[in-house]
């Protein structure tokens, strides 16, 4: 494979973004609120899992056998949509994605069997790839009408939201309110906004055929350069997921951090990729896209490269926190270039880097969990920064066009 052109660095870098019509504004506004309503639902519940868990009477181990089922629903979710996506509104599997996330979290908050808290989970995993596809495919066509960089800030809604949920969940419990009534109150709050902002919702392109005119296959989206981005999900996804779930072990057994250092290394990773979403689209803009994702890449390896050389609590925290920092943005801005892909529709583009974006999501946990067991945590997290490296390198065969308002600074 020859490499690839990056042709945003090729671009005048005094072009003058035409102006934002209001209706890409409120189509801005509509689709942050459906990632914030994905990012509320899962603080709001993963800051209730002990409760819950207790109710349904599981140990630690049931309790993850019982997640399985949000795997399950994950899977047959992306399938659905993936076949989906090129023919029915995107604005309504959308809205189906987001009204099924609201019905069944109070619903799922409420479980006191294993068979309502599995069943629950896999509705779950259904809703929430059923909404996830489509609003990725939404902003990257809201991008398209803004003309610069945005969709980072689509992606600190999704943080935003999840801060929000885990406050409200402690606010919860402190004043002693069940997790269905807590799930119940935020999604009604949060179906009030959406029923408010619907009618901003966009829509994406459809795939059109002439009379006679065989509609594209499923396969046919595969093409080199969008398995190429599947493949940087995939090794971001991965990393972002690994960081996330195994950062406050690696400060515990690594750099022998107490319980209160070890909570605040995973603080730090979260509140850094928060901070990066709400400027990520500022310095993409600057540098343009392909280089952003190649600096934020550099400064997630910095960020693995200092706990593993200097294992000491401080090092720790720091360097997950630029890990978190540099990772934030990378799939964001992968998902836009999906979503540009000539021939195809946005939704086609985005489906495709959301199935390899979703089994690196699927195995961090596991495959650290192994190797860690044969070798040791530390040397299993050398195997995280190969792949960090591994995104620096494949960034490089990106071929992408640059939006009007990307500049080309660097």
């Amino acid at each position: 494979m020859t490499t690839m052109t990056d042709t945003s660095t090729h671009q005048p870098a005094d072009r003058v973004t035409p102006p934002v019509p209001r209706s890409a504004v409120r189509a801005r506004y509509s689709v942050v609120l459906l990632f914030v309503i994905m990012g509320l639902a899962i603080g709001g519940w993963s800051s209730r899992v002990p409760d819950v868990r207790d109710a349904v009477g599981l140990g630690n181990t049931g309790w993850g056998l019982a997640n399985i089922a949000t795997n399950a629903g994950e899977l047959i979710s992306l399938v659905v949509v993936a076949v989906l996506i090129s023919r029915i509104n995107t604005r309504r599997l959308a809205l189906a994605g987001a009204a099924l996330i609201l019905v069944n979290a109070p619903l799922l908050a409420a479980s006191t069997t294993v068979v309502a808290l599995a069943g629950g989970l896999a509705v779950w995993g259904f809703a929430a790839n059923l909404l996830a596809t489509p609003m990725n495919a939404q902003s990257v066509e809201v991008q398209k009408q803004y003309g610069r960089p945005i969709l980072s800030t689509f992606h600190a809604g999704f943080s935003i939201g999840m801060l929000a949920g885990g406050l409200s969940g402690t606010g919860a419990a402190a004043i002693g309110l069940s997790p269905s009534v807590q799930m119940a109150i935020t999604s009604a709050l949060l179906g009030v906004m959406l029923i408010g902002t619907q009618r901003w919702l966009p829509d994406t392109p459809r795939q059109e055929t002439r009379e006679g005119e065989a509609r594209r296959r499923l396969r046919d989206r595969f093409t080199p350069q969008l398995l190429l981005l599947a493949a940087i999900a995939f090794l971001a996804s991965f990393v972002e997921m690994a960081g996330a779930q195994w950062s406050a072990l690696y400060a515990t057994e690594v750099a022998a951090a107490g319980a209160v250092l070890a909570a605040a290394t995973y603080t730090c990773l979260s509140l850094a990729a928060a901070g990066a979403r709400l400027v990520g689209d500022s310095l993409a803009g600057r540098f343009g896209r392909i280089r952003f994702v190649r600096l934020s890449a550099l400064v997630a390896a910095a960020g693995l490269a200092l706990p593993l050389a200097v294992p000491h609590p401080a090092a720790v925290m720091a360097g997950f926190g630029l890990l978190g920092f540099g990772l934030a943005c990378v799939t964001p801005t992968v998902l836009g270039f999906a979503g540009e892909q000539p021939g195809l529709t946005s939704g086609e583009g985005v489906s495709v880097v959301a199935m390899g974006q979703w089994p690196g999501a699927l195995l961090a946990a596991p495959v650290i969990g192994l190797l860690a067991g044969a070798l040791d945590l530390r040397l299993a997290f050398v195997v995280v920064l190969v792949l960090v490296l591994a995104v620096i390198v494949l960034v490089g065969r990106v071929r992408a066009t640059a939006l009007p308002g990307e500049g080309t600074a660097g």
